[in-house]
């Protein structure tokens, strides 16, 4: 299972990427939240249902690069849980050409990401107020740092992402061939798009249910972490040398991949995504270019 624990699981060198074909389906979206007119079709927010589909023709290369940086496309996307910055695609993007070769509809309930294959459905969650959707990922992108997905103006408006332009998410990959793998509220989801009772608890298409967080439960929160050290000492120095040039809370946390123990150098917890995307310029000067948003 996948989580956004540490950056060491992310392979993201620089190198360049023959073939214009594949960057022109790879195009994708953009991440920057659009305005809606008063022209934007009517929205049913009925979430996808998934089925199973052969992958893509378009927008599924074995690896691409977009801005200098290099994507690799997941060979199976069974088993992936991760949380991160959503943002959303609207109106401007509306009937252009997706990653897929399909055209891009903001009234369907679609997302893009950089890496799961095309298509896939996934299991979204807003950790700020609990919406959740079911999506079917037919793009690529966000390509701006630190976000994790781009969803539909659809989506956006069922997870209640549209007005803050981002959120926290939790996004899990449903196997169509697989349901009894889902969480409940998945198969409530389904269940409710397809007109069937159920009795389960969950989001529905006519009543958006957000959550409330008790004094007990504290609200997720984020992170940006810098980089991860086999050495303590390592991690101790870099620290030291970013106390010097910004202002932040700090942390050195442990942790065991394949047997060996990696300290994690953390800022925060963070106000919010802004805040995040506010201490990108100032540790990009200093040498570190690719900080990973943690939401724990």
């Amino acid at each position: 299972m996948m989580r956004p624990t540490d950056n060491l699981k992310r392979n993201r060198t620089r190198h360049g990427l023959p073939g214009l074909t594949i960057m022109l389906f790879i195009a994708g979206c953009t991440s920057q939240p659009s305005v809606v007119t008063p022209t934007t079709p009517s929205l049913e927010l009925r979430d996808a249902i998934p089925k199973v589909e052969p992958r893509s023709k378009y927008g599924n290369p074995p690896f691409y690069e977009v801005k200098g940086r290099r994507y690799f496309t997941l060979s199976d996307f069974r088993g992936y849980v991760e949380r991160g910055v959503a943002s959303w695609y609207g109106p401007g993007f509306h009937g252009k050409r997706t990653s897929s070769g399909e055209p891009y509809d903001m009234r369907a309930m679609t997302a893009a990401h950089t890496t799961l294959p095309l298509p896939t459905y996934v299991y979204v969650t807003n950790l700020k107020n609990g919406r959740t959707a079911i999506l079917r990922v037919n793009d690529r992108g966000p390509f701006e740092k630190n976000r994790l997905i781009d969803v539909s103006y659809s989506g956006a408006k069922k997870l209640g992402i549209d007005k803050p332009g981002t959120a926290l998410v939790e996004i899990q990959a449903l196997d169509p061939e697989n349901p009894k793998s889902w969480p409940s509220g998945a198969t409530a989801l389904v269940a409710a798009a397809q007109g069937e009772k159920t009795s389960v608890t969950a989001t529905t298409n006519s009543k958006l249910v957000e959550k409330t967080y008790p004094n007990n439960e504290a609200q997720p929160s984020i992170y940006l972490q810098v980089a991860a050290f086999s050495s303590m000492d390592n991690a101790e120095h870099l620290h030291q040398r970013l106390q010097e040039s910004v202002a932040a809370n700090y942390s050195i946390s442990p942790i065991r991949i394949d047997q060996q123990t990696f300290y994690r150098l953390r800022l925060g917890p963070l106000d919010s995504v802004e805040a995040a995307d506010r201490l990108l310029e100032p540790l990009d000067q200093l040498g570190i270019h690719d900080p990973l948003i943690v939401v724990d």
